[in-house]
């Protein structure tokens, strides 16, 4: 017990890690758009090359977690991810840092079904607060990652940051080449994707999916020039995402193992709809101040969503496909994130912050009635001992 502990702990940190990285460079893009004479549309193409390369990793490559190959996806995706991080080192040309920027995505793309899986196998009737751990430290790496950038950037430079990353990394390849993931003793097929797609319970974890995604992609598009645009300051909207992520740390856990008990579906339906609330008081609100009640309480309810619906995936999924599910999952996320993005830019400059959060709102209400009609299954308990 005391080596499985290690060795889940070792995963959060490498997950926590890759985390750092994400928030490091997200926070940096300004930096490296300005140091290298990069324009607005470059850095545009980076991002995309994260969402893209992710996109296919997870959607393509998660089966091969479940055929018994989990520990060569984990040492794979990681040198990926160590390599990819070495020639943001050298990068001087936009070519360079998409390419780079995109192998990174495709590395972490690959590991992250892997170790999903393994959480799950490990002690099935503890995944949901597994899952709920795992949660707390990617948004903990995440909030220390624009922390890290920021004072190596300030003291040393830019390729510090990813001097360090690779470091941070490398340190974990010991453990990684020791990690044994056991395959599933009835392997998924090469037509697994279509046949989870075709699943009832499935189609509610999607749909909670891209209801999740949707408050995502918007968040990214125009959070930050919606405040700005109300006169609030710079620090003042760096808080408040950080504000935004605090909950997750702590909650995240107990979410987790809440869901399981009372069965995932039950919980994300609540925490959602509390989000959709949330959603659409911030198209009312336009104090700065007032908007923060309405984002701490959105916070709380996506501490208890993001451990829920990845639960619901598993129990949707089965233990022959949880990372081919996990995966399928995350690339529809970062799909809807792609695209709910780049419409809630545009929606948000021909109507303005009401019809950006109302519209999401109205989408997420539909989405939810879909997820609660197709997902009877997700509303037992998940993994819970036979009397």
């Amino acid at each position: 017990m005391a080596t499985v502990d290690r060795q889940l702990v070792s995963i959060y940190l490498l997950t926590a890690t890759l985390m750092v990285g994400y928030g490091a460079i997200f926070s940096l893009l300004a930096e490296i758009r300005d140091d290298f004479s990069l324009t607005s549309s470059g850095i545009g193409f980076i991002v995309a090359a994260a969402f893209a390369s992710g996109f296919v990793a997870q959607l393509f490559l998660s089966r091969f977690a479940d055929s018994g190959h989990g520990s060569v996806m984990m040492q794979t995706g990681l040198i990926i991810c160590i390599a990819s991080t070495v020639w943001m080192i050298i990068a001087d040309s936009l070519a360079e840092w998409i390419l780079s920027r995109g192998a990174l995505g495709f590395g972490a793309g690959i590991v992250r079904p892997a170790i999903r899986r393994h959480i799950v196998i490990q002690d099935p009737a503890s995944a949901g607060r597994s899952l709920g751990v795992l949660t707390a430290y990617e948004t903990a790496g995440f909030l220390v990652g624009p922390v890290i950038a920021a004072l190596l950037n300030s003291t040393v430079g830019l390729s510090a940051n990813f001097v360090v990353l690779a470091i941070l990394l490398a340190i974990f390849t010991p453990f990684v080449f020791q990690l044994d993931i056991p395959g599933s003793p009835s392997p998924p097929k090469q037509g697994i994707l279509l046949e989870l797609i075709q699943r009832p319970a499935m189609q509610s974890c999607l749909a909670m999916g891209i209801a999740f995604w949707i408050t995502i992609g918007v968040f990214e598009a125009i959070w930050a020039v919606y405040l700005s645009d109300l006169g609030a300051s710079q620090v003042f909207i760096g808080l408040t995402m950080s504000l935004f992520g605090i909950p997750m740390i702590f909650i995240s856990p107990i979410a987790g193992d809440f869901a399981q008990h009372k069965g995932a579906l039950n919980i994300a339906i609540v925490s959602i709809g509390v989000a959709i609330a949330c959603m659409l008081a911030y198209g009312v609100l336009e104090n700065i101040w007032l908007l923060c009640l309405p984002l701490l309480v959105h916070a709380i309810a996506d501490a208890y969503t993001m451990p829920a619906t990845q639960l619901a995936v598993t129990q949707a999924s089965g233990e022959d496909a949880i990372a081919t599910g996990q995966g399928l999952f995350g690339a529809v996320g970062m799909a809807v994130g792609a695209i709910t993005a780049a419409a809630g830019g545009m929606l948000y400059q021909e109507s303005g912050a009401a019809g950006v959060w109302w519209v999401s709102g109205i989408a997420m209400i539909l989405l939810m009635a879909i997820a609660w009609w197709r997902g009877d299954e997700l509303k037992r308990p998940a993994f819970q001992p036979q009397p």
